[in-house]
C-alpha cells in the first residue's frame, strides 16, 4: 500500500464530495469547487465523512497513480475549505506594485517599462507595501501565478535585488575583492 493513499481524506462540515459515473471527484464548499477525473486504475469510495481511495492492482503506475490521487482530492478539500496563498517579497531601491482593479497587478521592476500582469480567473492578489499575496482554491494554479510573478525579475545573488518568495533565502556573492595594498 502507498502510505500516502491509502490515507483517508476526511471531508470537514460544509463541504460536499460527490463522484458521478463518468469517475469525475467534485468538490465544493464556502469558498468555491473543483473537480479532477480519476484516473483508471484508482477507485474512491465514500465512507461517512472520509473518502477512501484504493487501487486495482499493484503495477508500480497504479501505485503511483494511487498517492497522487489521494493528495490531489485532499487539497481540493483543504482548497474549498481554507483556500492557499503564497506571500513573494518585492526588494530593490525604486521597486514598486501596485494593484489595479481586481484582476491585474502594475509592476516597476528597474526595467524601462512597467510590467501589467493580468491575474487569472479563481487567482486574487493583495498588496502591502513590497509584500505580494496571492490567493486561490488551487494550489497548483496559487503556485504557477506566484512562480511567473518570481520570473518577472528573479533575485540576484550581489544585492539580493528582485522578486522572491518570503521564506526563500538567497545565497549571497562576495563580488569583487579589489587590489591588494
Amino acid at each position: 500500500m502507498s502510505r500516502v493513499g491509502k490515507l483517508p481524506v476526511i471531508i470537514p462540515s460544509g463541504v460536499n464530495v460527490s463522484i458521478d459515473p463518468e469517475r469525475n471527484v467534485s468538490v465544493s464548499g464556502t469558498k468555491g469547487s473543483l473537480s479532477q477525473k480519476l484516473s483508471e486504475r484508482i477507485n474512491a469510495e465514500l465512507q461517512g465523512d472520509k473518502l477512501v481511495l484504493s487501487r486495482l492492482n499493484d503495477e508500480d503506475k497504479s501505485r503511483a497513480d494511487h498517492g497522487l490521487m489521494r493528495t490531489l482530492i485532499y487539497n481540493m478539500v483543504k482548497g474549498v475549505s481554507e483556500g492557499f496563498s503564497k506571500k513573494l517579497e518585492v526588494i530593490g531601491v525604486g521597486y514598486r506594485v501596485q494593484l489595479q482593479g481586481d484582476n491585474s497587478l502594475k509592476l516597476n521592476l528597474g526595467y524601462s517599462h512597467e510590467i501589467n500582469y493580468p491575474l487569472p480567473e479563481g487567482i486574487s492578489a493583495n498588496v502591502e507595501q513590497n509584500i505580494i499575496t496571492i490567493s486561490g482554491i488551487d494550489k497548483q494554479r496559487v503556485g504557477q501565478v506566484a512562480s511567473e510573478i518570481r520570473a518577472l525579475r528573479k533575485p540576484e545573488p550581489y544585492k539580493g535585488k528582485g522578486i522572491k518568495y518570503e521564506n526563500e533565502y538567497i545565497i549571497r556573492k562576495s563580488g569583487k575583492s579589489g587590489k591588494e595594498k
